[in-house]
């Protein structure tokens, strides 16, 4: 049910969503006052919510900054997150998405000889079984690419960031008792939350940002100030997801 209604808040917390709403006050209010506030909030909202400048600001005061990889000191598990791919059944493989980051910075460290083990955390965070268990697939994946099999640790049950945490903490406590150095790698937009998460499960982490969003320098093109990005819309559900989420788990005592 918790995860049923997160996906509902989550919905009804996108600026699309209330662009939707206000518009729909635009097309069917009958007063002429309702109508004006409908359209010019839907004005509003998309003139806001799409610029790339104002969502950087925001989510820099949110999201955790990124590390270079030779400035990692070595440790001995990289934990990765899951949520990096979907799966495509026409062809029976996994595509990646953005948050693939995780997957390409993890494997950086254990090139480069930062972390000696790699751990991928997560089953699906779908509702419905869409083909996609991203922990064991990964797996395959790494291994297919020559990382030998001895070096991946898989937790293939969980399907959010509290049981991310609670489910490898499990496995690294019974299996691997002897690791006290582990590197969390996540978004930076989803950093404070999971390693809150893993904090309360007594594993401290040392946090190793992707996929950012955020331009932490503050050099923006002239186009990010001025031109509307309807993708910079649904990344606002991103931020919000994490706000919101990183409070729930704090009412709920996961974090």
């Amino acid at each position: 049910m918790f995860f049923f209604l997160s996906k509902v808040l989550l919905f009804l917390l996108s600026p699309f969503f209330w662009m939707i709403v206000a518009f729909g006050f635009f097309l069917f209010a009958k007063k002429s006052k309702w109508k004006s506030i409908g359209k010019w909030s839907a004005i509003g909202i998309f003139i806001f919510f799409t610029n790339t400048f104002i969502f950087s600001l925001f989510c820099k005061m949110w999201e955790y900054p990124g590390t270079p990889v030779n400035a990692i000191e070595k440790h001995e598990v990289a934990i990765v997150l899951g949520g990096m791919f979907e799966f495509n059944s026409d062809i029976d493989e996994l595509s990646v998405r953005r948050q693939g980051d995780r997957l390409f910075k993890a494997i950086s460290l254990y090139k480069t000889g930062k972390v000696e083990k790699i751990l991928i955390s997560g089953d699906s965070g779908y509702m419905t079984d869409r083909g996609l268990h991203e922990a064991k697939q990964v797996k395959e994946l790494l291994i297919s690419w020559g990382i030998p099999e001895t070096d991946i640790i898989t937790e293939e049950i969980s399907v959010n960031t509290h049981e991310n945490a609670v489910e490898t903490a499990l496995i690294l406590k019974q299996s691997y008792p002897h690791y006290n150095r582990f590197v969390l790698v996540t978004s930076g937009i989803h950093m404070k939350r999971s390693l809150a998460c893993f904090e309360k499960e007594g594993l401290k982490c040392t946090p190793f940002s992707t996929d950012l969003y955020s331009n932490q320098s503050g050099n923006y093109q002239w186009d990010q100030y001025l031109i509307p990005n309807g993708e910079v819309l649904f990344l606002w559900n991103k931020l919000f997801k994490e706000i919101v989420g990183h409070l729930t788990y704090s009412i709920a005592g996961y974090n």
